[in-house]
């Protein structure tokens, strides 16, 4: 059972997230707030895996209340849904740790996606903020890295398609090689060029031109 937490400050949106959540027997909603400083408050009382959360909130913002989830409870993940697709909000989303980032008039389908993925390690992104990211970083230098990082053909390989969102198993179907094989390679990638997370190495795919070779 994956418990779910939602942060909001309008109930109608709270109560359309359950809704679409209704009737999946693997997604329990286990808490709801109405702003980042009531979320970090229950979540130390109601266990929680996944964070639902808005990025306009008052007392404490959506990008404020990640920073302090990833410090405080590290092993919660945390997908935005939003009316914001703005460049500058994806950008301090992605620098906050955000596993997962859709809008807010997303549909079942969709939500649940988002959900089981970030469940299973990997992040998701709506197409319409992978377009934004991707838009909006190219041409970009890597910040705090003066030096080009040497990558091998096959972690240039693994590093292009995680960029275009295929999931570590589609990948070893792609290139033949197991998932523990990707997995190994994708962990190799994180450390060497020292980003946090996948969506850490998809941004530097884009600004390096490694996401369409």
């Amino acid at each position: 059972m994956i418990k779910i937490a939602i942060a909001d400050d309008h109930q109608m949106f709270i109560d359309g997230i359950k809704s679409l959540l209704k009737g999946n027997k693997n997604m329990r909603v286990s808490a709801e707030a109405s702003n980042g400083e009531q979320l970090i408050s229950l979540l130390k009382h109601h266990p929680t895996q996944i964070i639902l959360m808005d990025v306009n909130m008052p007392v404490m913002d959506g990008i404020e209340a990640t920073k302090q989830v990833k410090k405080l409870f590290p092993e919660i993940k945390v997908i935005m849904l939003t009316m914001f697709g703005s460049r500058e909000y994806i950008e301090k989303l992605l620098r906050a740790g955000v596993n997962g980032y859709i809008l807010k008039n997303t549909g079942k389908e969709e939500l649940t996606t988002a959900i089981e993925k970030v469940m299973q390690g990997e992040s998701y992104f709506s197409k319409e903020v992978t377009e934004c990211i991707m838009g909006g970083l190219q041409g970009k230098k890597i910040e705090n890295n003066q030096h080009p990082v040497e990558l091998t053909e096959r972690e240039k390989e693994v590093l292009r398609l995680i960029a275009q969102e295929l999931t570590s198993n589609e990948i070893a179907n792609k290139l033949f090689i197991s998932f523990h094989t990707v997995e190994t390679h994708r962990k190799n990638l994180i450390s060497k060029l020292q980003v946090k997370n996948i969506a850490g190495l998809v941004k530097y795919a884009v600004i390096n031109g490694l996401d369409h070779e």
